[in-house]
């Protein structure tokens, strides 16, 4: 199935928006553990606690920022933006990357190194272990929903590159940063449990550098991704190609020129191009033979009569293309539906 099927297959398909579910589920999971995860570090004093709280708050306020951004995205075009607000999307979740970034990784890793250069003897206390499964366990609960709401809008004949490749942002968001939280979680507890039985508190600092270090891969993962976004991607070639052979296709289209596109919202474009009229078929489509043969009977003795003919005809030029190109717009958005909008234009 070619980019065109794909594409088709997702217009109209969605019954919420794409990223609503694992967004939400994620921001009120992180919230809970951001709470059992500070109460586990005031008890124990553990620093790959610390840097799990830290990295679950900066979670919780990321994941509102995604939410801020599919709620935005979703306005209607209007005198401000002629193309509508779905880049909101990708810039609100390029803000949530750098929150990653600048606070989960930042903070995580400067107290890492805190604690390796100042080490403190931890308390042993069984409650972090709880916190630490049922953080797991909810860790676990929402990046299975963001990986199903993933799965779900994997084309037929994607391979996972390109089904991660071509996913909704938001959504890559969750399944990324909760995809760190499950190991976070793992991390934390093989240092935890290690600072514990041996003693020393070195093998809980380096766990929550490790931490720091598996978010700033993701942000910088994120950032990159919602970037394409920004800077004006392009459609898929094959989409362009299909577009440019419908205009070819047509007989009075000679030549296609300069064609452009770029991303308006996720899975949408917008595409513009300037097209070569061919004067043979624009001829014909102005009139027959027939017609033309009465027509040069009826003027051709009288000049007056033959200059307000030619002004006719010359008149129903305009028209025509215009006519013509308006039926090949409607016809490539009716095969395509993810060009949202299309401007042709004569060179």
């Amino acid at each position: 199935m070619n980019n065109i099927e794909k594409l088709k297959s997702r217009v109209g398909g969605y019954k919420m928006e794409p990223g609503f579910i694992s967004v939400a589920a994620a921001l009120v999971g992180n919230f809970i553990i951001t709470i059992l995860k500070t109460i586990g570090f005031m008890v124990s004093g553990s620093s790959s606690l610390f840097s799990e709280a830290v990295h679950s708050l900066a979670d919780t306020a990321n994941q509102a920022l995604l939410m801020v951004g599919i709620v935005k995205s979703r306005r209607a075009a209007d005198e401000d933006s002629s193309y509508g607000y779905g880049l909101e999307r990708f810039f609100w979740a390029l803000i949530s990357a750098c929150g990653v970034f600048f606070v989960g990784a930042g903070v995580t890793i400067y107290h890492g190194i805190s604690v390796l250069l100042h080490p403190e003897k931890l308390l042993f206390e069984p409650i972090v272990f709880v916190i630490l499964l049922v953080s797991f366990i909810v860790e676990l609960a929402t990046l299975s929903l963001a990986l199903r709401e993933l799965l779900n809008e994997r084309r037929e004949g994607d391979t996972v590159r390109e089904m991660f490749a071509a996913g909704d942002p938001t959504v890559l968001a969750v399944v990324y940063e909760d995809g760190v939280a499950v190991l976070g979680v793992l991390i934390a507890t093989v240092s935890v449990a290690l600072s514990f039985i041996t003693g020393n508190p070195l093998w809980d600092a380096a766990g929550s550098i490790v931490i720091g270090v598996l978010l700033a891969w993701v942000a910088v993962v994120l950032i990159l991704k919602n970037k394409r976004f920004l800077v004006e991607k392009s459609m898929p070639e094959d989409i362009k190609e299909r577009i440019v052979e419908m205009l070819v296709a047509d007989p009075m289209i000679e030549r296609v020129y300069d064609f452009k596109s770029s991303v308006v919202e996720l899975g949408k474009y917008r595409a513009k191009c300037e097209v070569e009229v061919n004067g043979h078929a624009l001829f014909k489509e102005l009139s027959n033979g027939e017609m033309l043969k009465d027509d040069y009977e009826t003027v051709k003795e009288d000049y007056h009569e033959f200059i307000r003919y030619i002004v006719d005809y010359t008149d129903r030029v305009p028209r025509v293309i215009g006519t013509r190109i308006d039926e090949l717009e409607a016809r490539i958005q009716k095969e395509i539906p993810a060009v949202k909008h299309i401007d042709i234009e004569i060179n």
